[in-house]
């Protein structure tokens, strides 16, 4: 407790204390504002408040008998209205304090978290920039070497497959979000989605499947391989792939090659069941994926 405080306090005491031979609750309730006045967290809150229970208690020791009642009890209502502003406000205080502190923190790890990722491109960046440098070299060289042709194909594809699959990896570690990273790494965009009891649905639309085919097309395989990093990146939980078709057998072949091609890009098997339905001509062509809650 500071000396301004403890002066306040002793002088706010004097007035009030020469009133307590009176009547004893007149002391209690002077006690009670002298514990405000005098605690440093709610010495300068709820003045007004205060200065309406003084009132009230001077009012109270000045009362004739006939009023005295009344007087005792709006001095205590006052007194206990005073005390309940000054601990709303010290709360306020503390919880406006708190948020203040929680958003520099979130603002200090996102802060963070972009840096990392920054560096995380920048270091991709130039691990492709040496890549593409000596796959030009290798496709220089095959070239002079028609007999070596073939066997410098299947490097250059060798040396950007690896790369892909670096630049994949890098991409979810540094990023650990969900739809947008997922969406980033593949460079592919997911299919639609909604959430219900089920879980989070995606729907590949109608032209996913040729017609009677249980083929992905390509548009499609581009939303598998965007799926597929979803699935990796934090959807951890259990997966069904459902497959439709108007003929019996389509569906379930349909969602049997979704799964294929999940688990080809990269997504463990034992994760994915699936299932055919027979369906309406409205979803002869569709195929679902539901991630359980």
């Amino acid at each position: 407790m500071n000396i301004r405080n403890l002066l306040a306090a002793g002088l706010l005491a004097l007035p009030l204390l020469a009133t307590a031979a009176e009547d004893p609750a007149v002391a209690v309730l002077n006690q009670r504002l002298i514990a405000l006045q005098a605690n440093l967290d709610t010495a300068d809150v709820a003045a007004y408040e205060r200065l309406q229970a003084r009132q009230a208690v001077a009012e109270l020791a000045k009362a004739r008998r006939k009023n005295l009642e009344q007087a005792r009890y709006l001095a205590e209502r006052r007194v206990e209205i005073a005390e309940t502003s000054a601990r709303t406000e010290v709360a306020q205080r503390e919880v406006e304090r708190l948020e203040r502190t929680r958003s520099e923190l979130l603002i200090e790890a996102s802060r963070r978290d972009a840096d990392r990722a920054r560096r995380e491109a920048e270091k991709l960046r130039v691990q492709a920039q040496i890549q593409a440098e000596e796959s030009e070299r290798l496709r220089q060289a095959a070239e002079a070497e028609i007999l070596a042709r073939q066997d410098a194909e299947i490097a250059l594809s060798s040396v950007a497959g690896k790369q892909a699959a670096r630049v994949s990896a890098a991409q979810q570690n540094a990023a650990k979000l969900a739809r947008e990273e997922a969406e980033l790494v593949s460079g592919q965009k997911l299919p639609n989605s909604t959430f219900g009891r089920r879980g989070e649905v995606f729907t590949l639309p109608g032209d996913a499947f040729a017609a009677g085919q249980a083929s992905l097309s390509a548009g499609a395989q581009d939303q598998v391989k965007a799926l597929a990093e979803y699935l990796n990146i934090g959807k951890k939980g259990r997966v069904t792939i459902e497959g439709y078709d108007s003929a019996n057998g389509v569906g379930q072949r349909r969602a049997q090659a979704l799964k294929d091609a999940l688990v080809a890009a990269g997504v463990a098997a034992s994760r994915l069941q699936v299932s055919g339905k027979k369906a309406a001509a409205t979803r002869a062509r569709s195929a679902e994926v539901i991630i359980a809650p």
